[in-house]
């Protein structure tokens, strides 16, 4: 691989007229010296994301914007690869923040381990108090548990990695993203990858600041497709769940059953409710460390949202739609050696 290939970054939005700017910005400064393209997939926004990204067009010609009418991130996301033209595929979403020398890192990365993709942190980091606590319970163990792309952790190859950056004839070989995978895209594209010899590497030095969901239904929205989606995979791949992936649903419903058994049995029930809340109000404080305490007094509720709404999404996850994403299956394409 040349020492500085050319680069094209990808990035789906909708709705980001929030971060947008800001994020594009992040990806033009990066401490880079190969050439590099922006393409935007624009999605059916209903604020100000389009004429802010025709803005950013106007001003930087390496800037370009490809239509995605569906509004779903793997359509953009193909929409965005089939319109760019570089070596290395770069995915960056529309609240995301580069750090520096991310693409940089990310290119000797590709180097060294001659891997199809690498990726690394979803560092999530608020702009108010509430997002602070939503960023604290996403970067802690008792919200995400051992999820290295949250928390953090040694280099080494992985099943999966936040965003991702890409060798094309990676992209190209497996043809890209299920579009039928709402949530969920990385997951099965790098599960290809992986079935056909590919390695996916994870690097704790590849970081990206992420802008958390502003409100309580933003967030319980978010965790509730992260819920369904994962059972979807869950169906369409055996084997791959574990106990971290089962812990809210099996907390969904032993607060349930205790609130039921509380109310209709014996006052006892209700030690399951009032244990986790107990638990979760106890580890929100080494998670609310250096927070305002406005911040911290909202960690237990972003918790609870977080568990509540993943749980909640994983047990009513309805298995037509593991049915329909079973028969749009992509059999892996072996991958070429590099």
């Amino acid at each position: 691989m040349n020492a500085t290939p050319a680069v094209s970054v990808i990035m789906p939005v909708l709705n980001e007229e929030r971060h947008l700017r800001n994020s594009v910005r992040h990806i033009l400064e990066q401490e880079y010296a190969g050439e590099m393209e922006v393409v935007i997939a624009l999605g059916p926004s209903s604020d100000r994301t389009d004429a802010i990204a025709a803005e950013l067009v106007a001003e930087d010609p390496r800037v370009h914007t490809v239509p995605n009418p569906t509004g779903r991130t793997p359509a953009a996301l193909n929409a965005a690869i089939k319109a760019s033209r570089h070596p290395i595929v770069v995915r960056v979403d529309g609240h995301g923040m580069l750090s520096p020398n991310y693409i940089a890192t990310a290119v000797r990365l590709l180097e060294e381990t001659g891997a199809q993709n690498v990726g690394g942190i979803m560092h999530a980091e608020g702009e108010n108090a509430w997002e602070d606590a939503v960023a604290a319970a996403m970067t802690s163990r008792i919200g995400v548990g051992n999820a290295a792309f949250h928390t953090g952790g040694a280099a080494g190859p992985a099943e999966t990695v936040y965003l991702g950056v890409f060798r094309r004839e990676a992209l190209e070989q497996q043809g890209g993203y299920n579009e039928e995978f709402i949530r969920a895209q990385d997951w099965e594209l790098n599960f290809r990858i992986r079935e056909a010899g590919g390695l996916i590497w994870f690097s704790p030095e590849l970081k990206v600041r992420y802008r958390p969901r502003p409100s309580v239904k933003a967030l319980a929205k978010q965790y509730k497709d992260y819920g369904r989606w994962r059972h979807v995979v869950a169906r369409y791949h055996e084997g791959s769940i574990n106990l971290r992936y089962l812990a809210p649903p099996t907390a969904v419903c032993a607060i349930a059953a205790g609130v039921v058994v509380g109310a209709l049995v014996t006052p006892w029930g209700f030690v399951v409710p009032a244990g986790y809340l107990a638990a979760i109000a106890a580890g929100s404080l080494p998670a609310g460390k250096g927070l305002s305490l406005k911040a911290r007094a909202q960690i237990p509720v972003a918790l609870a949202t977080m568990h509540m709404s993943w749980g909640f999404g994983f047990l009513t996850s309805p298995k037509a739609l593991a049915r329909k994403v079973i028969a749009s299956r992509r059999p892996a394409v072996r991958t070429t050696s590099v």
